[in-house]
């Protein structure tokens, strides 16, 4: 065992000691967030076997990591919310007893670390010395975690300052649960090869995060999901603020007035897109604050003040391009750790739908050979001479459609670096919202952009977000819809109906609750009878966002309608309308109206799932805890009064 370092701060000294007594490590180092530091690690994983570097001259300092096949993606079936009582946990999470599961994963983590090092990550979740940030501590022995934390946090030593001798931290305790027997050779990507033997724990009360068996990011990287929602919610609850999966924009009209939008989206629904955007429209400038997560804190005047607490992008690389995402592409030109994507014989990156055309041959994310489709050059297969077709067919991916990049924030070119550093008005403060969004990929009933009639009729339609499932979870429904209430499904901190009090609580509270942002729906994937889609996406967004600026500002009015308020459709700017992808009026006539039979049906499946939320405490139990009505009266209100009127 390793002997403890000593902490000026007591309580991180007391815990880093506990945990080398359970998991003993061979050794222990302190990550001090330098750069030299970062390299170095990286270097060694090269040395190792557990990176390839990539062309210096193409990707300076960009690396290459190769998971193993059943670590692929968040394993939702092993996240574990553990409160003290099953009814907190909720619905929607995998609930076990602390008592019992506290046990059972020290029993997974005694002597996990044998044979490698304990990596003690000191993080900021927000950019340091901010109100809105929190901090903890990660120990992990992934070097492949530390590296990308240093991506994704503000890490090291200042951290350590911050803390100084008293100060509070959250706790995450990682392993990929391999150790090593003397002499034993290492493994490109140590983790437990059986699902069963994972563990992603959240303890809300305790507020501690456990991981055990997975060396995915979702699953690893313990600032990310795990504390900046599912924990974060929690805290976010009980101390009146909001944690959310939300991107944050800066948008900028050509009368230079600026609008700040925050957008929650499923996983690989297009968050970070959105976030990069160039705007088709010209004149209006879009600038990125965060892609993924957004927390919001009441300021005195009732406006709502968000930071993005990550410090870089963890991106879905297939599909990323110069047509969809040219701004993402930039962002990972250097200092970027891909995932589970093709080697090119240059030492370059490549993956589907990137908009360039694949190498003759390459190296797959399984580590095979792979190579250029025969009638279309923008596909590989796992043989040489297979068409289009026989590689549809086969189900083969070079990428994994889960691939993904790691990338410095301060990458972008199109980084709003004042609102990024939580500043406004050059006060520490976050940016003000504006407009909130909620959105998901629906190809049918839900039109363009639908604006709440007010914060509760906002709250109802992001409690009743669906989406199709995507690759981002390691799941046997991708492509069907599922509910996704402000696309948190996965990340809950606790008991769903709770959560959407919260939010209605959030008005309630309010200094002032007519500065509250405005909410809107949007759907970007809206599909003809042909299956193409029938809205543009990507820069065309730009006019959405526009008439939602628009609205803000009263300079256009709206159609009421049973589901909420319409745009006109001569109030959608088509200015600029040109390129391969344009808007069709036609289509944009459809998906402005109300399709009253789809939503007829959509109601029915929200108050489902309303009752199921109602039912029970946790679908885990083996004794179903029934309870009083859970879901706020306020949201039932809301969903009579739209059957109501869609029933006339």
């Amino acid at each position: 065992m390793a002997k403890t370092p000593k902490f000026a701060n007591a309580k991180v000294f007391a815990w880093v000691d506990k945990w080398n007594k359970i998991c003993t490590p061979d050794k222990i180092v302190v990550v001090t967030g330098t750069k030299k530091e970062h390299i170095d690690i990286c270097e060694m994983m090269v040395k190792n076997g557990q990176f390839i570097k990539l062309n210096a001259k193409k990707r300076p300092e960009c690396y290459l990591a190769r998971s193993h096949e059943s670590d692929v993606a968040r394993v939702e079936g092993r996240t574990f919310i553990c409160s003290e009582k099953e009814i907190n946990a909720g619905p929607t999470n995998h609930w076990v007893d602390p008592k019992v599961m506290k046990p059972l994963m020290e029993k997974s983590y005694k002597g996990c670390m044998k044979g490698r090092t304990m990596y003690v990550i000191p993080f900021a979740m927000g950019p340091i010395g901010n109100p809105i940030t929190q901090y903890g501590i990660e120990l992990t022995d992934s070097p492949y975690v530390v590296v990308n934390m240093n991506i994704m946090t503000r890490t090291g030593d200042a951290v350590i300052k911050q803390l100084g001798k008293d100060g509070e931290f959250i706790p995450c305790i990682h392993s990929v649960g391999a150790p090593l027997k003397k002499g034993q050779k290492d493994v490109a990507w140590p983790c437990a090869k059986n699902i069963d033997d994972k563990f992603i724990t959240q303890f809300p009360e305790d507020r501690e995060i456990w991981s055990f068996g997975s060396g995915y990011g979702g699953n690893a990287l313990l600032g990310k999901k795990c504390f900046a929602l599912r924990i974060a919610s929690k805290m976010a609850k009980d101390q009146g603020w909001m944690a959310e999966h939300m991107l944050i924009l800066t948008l900028t009209s050509p009368e230079k007035k600026q609008y700040h939008v925050t957008a929650a989206f499923p996983s690989a629904c297009g968050k970070t897109n959105l976030a990069m955007m160039l705007p088709k429209l010209k004149g209006w400038k879009l600038q990125t604050i965060g892609d993924d997560i957004a927390w919001l804190k009441p300021g005195e005047d009732g406006r709502l003040y968000a930071i993005n607490p990550e410090n870089g992008f963890f991106g879905v690389a297939p599909g990323t391009s110069n047509d969809s995402n040219p701004n993402a592409l930039k962002s990972c030109k250097k200092d970027t750790i891909f995932t589970n994507v093709v080697l090119t014989p240059d030492g370059d990156i490549w993956w589907e739908d990137m908009g360039v055309k694949a190498p003759k041959e390459g190296i797959d994310w399984k580590g095979n050979p792979c190579y250029v489709c025969k009638d279309d050059p923008y596909r590989m297969g796992p043989k040489p001479g297979m068409t289009k077709k026989e590689i549809k067919e086969s189900g083969y991916v070079a990428a994994h459609k889960n691939s993904r990049f790691t990338a410095p924030a301060e990458n972008c070119p199109v980084l709003d670096k004042a609102g990024f550093n939580g500043l406004y008005n050059k006060k520490p403060t976050g940016v003000p919202i504006d407009a909130i969004l909620f959105g998901g990929r629906r190809p049918s009933t839900i039109p363009l952009v639908n604006e709440a009639k007010s914060w509760t009729h906002g709250v109802f339609m992001g409690s009743a977000a669906g989406s199709e499932v995507t690759a981002a979870v390691i799941s046997d429904q991708i492509g069907q819809v599922r509910r996704d209430p402000m696309a948190m499904l996965p990340f809950f901190g606790y008991n769903v109906a709770d959560y959407f009090q919260h939010w209605l609580e959030m008005e309630r509270t309010s200094a002032d609750a007519s500065k509250l942002p405005k909410i809107y729906f949007v759907n970007w994937f809206r599909k003809g009878d042909d299956g193409r889609f029938m809205w543009p996406g990507f820069g065309d967004n730009s006019r959405v966002l526009k008439w939602i600026c628009d609205r803000i500002d009263g300079k256009v009015k709206a159609t009421q309608t049973a589901i909420g308020n319409l745009p006109l459709e001569k109030d959608i700017d088509l200015s600029n309308n040109e390129g391969k992808f344009k808007v069709v009026p036609a289509d944009l006539k459809e998906i402005l109206k109300v399709d009253k039979a789809g939503w007829v049906k959509e109601i029915e499946t929200i108050g489902k799932s309303y009752d199921e939320y109602d039912a029970k405490a946790s679908k885990d139990s083996k004794v179903v805890s029934k309870t009083a009505k859970r879901v706020p009266k306020a949201l039932r209100d809301v969903l009579a009064s739209v059957t109501a009127e869609l029933t006339k």
